[in-house]
């Protein structure tokens, strides 16, 4: 569980430096993204040795504060949501509610906020041009869920040693033999 939350960190923090080199409020780069510099055409690893100062790690970027247009704080961002490529396609915003408890999540593009820097060492902020009433009008955002598994058609518990039927017998009973 440990590999995969560090996994997911590391690439969730390499889409996010790719997605606000782009947006407008940040500083643009002329460099190619981090996930084309990480497999050279030799087949050898370019290793990214530290941050830059215009990149933002996952575990920093969650929860980061979302303003309104009025520069009060309506949300913070809960997730990231992204594709296959390592593109991503929206912040998920937890808005309203007391303390997580009501509150609802809305998913926008990363092209929907600015970046405001942080002043006198504070995180920086992202700012939306909607205000509260607008995001809580706002479609909620629904996280994908697999289908569930067919079922076989297999008793439940039948197999691997269970009863018969999936059901459970009384201490000190033996299973029915037919005899």
């Amino acid at each position: 569980m440990t590999k995969k939350l560090m996994i997911g960190a590391a690439i969730g923090a390499l889409m996010v430096s790719g997605a606000l080199a782009q947006s407008p409020g940040s500083p643009s780069s002329s460099n190619p993204p981090a996930a084309a510099q990480s497999q050279p055409a030799g087949g050898k690893a370019d290793f990214v040795t530290a941050q830059k100062p215009d990149q933002w790690l996952a575990s920093k970027f969650r929860g980061t504060d979302v303003m309104g247009p009025d520069n009060q704080k309506i949300g913070a961002v809960s997730d990231i949501l992204f594709d296959k490529t390592g593109k991503i396609e929206a912040f998920v915003v937890g808005v309203g509610g007391f303390l997580g408890v009501g509150s609802k999540e809305v998913a926008l593009p990363p092209v929907s906020f600015d970046v405001i820097p942080g002043v006198n060492g504070a995180a920086d902020k992202l700012k939306l041009a909607m205000s509260l009433d607008e995001l809580k009008q706002a479609q909620n955002f629904t996280p994908y869920q697999p289908p569930r598994p067919a079922t076989t058609g297999q008793a439940p518990g039948g197999g691997l040693g269970g009863p018969p039927g999936g059901g459970m017998r009384p201490s000190g009973s033996r299973p029915a033999t037919g005899d």
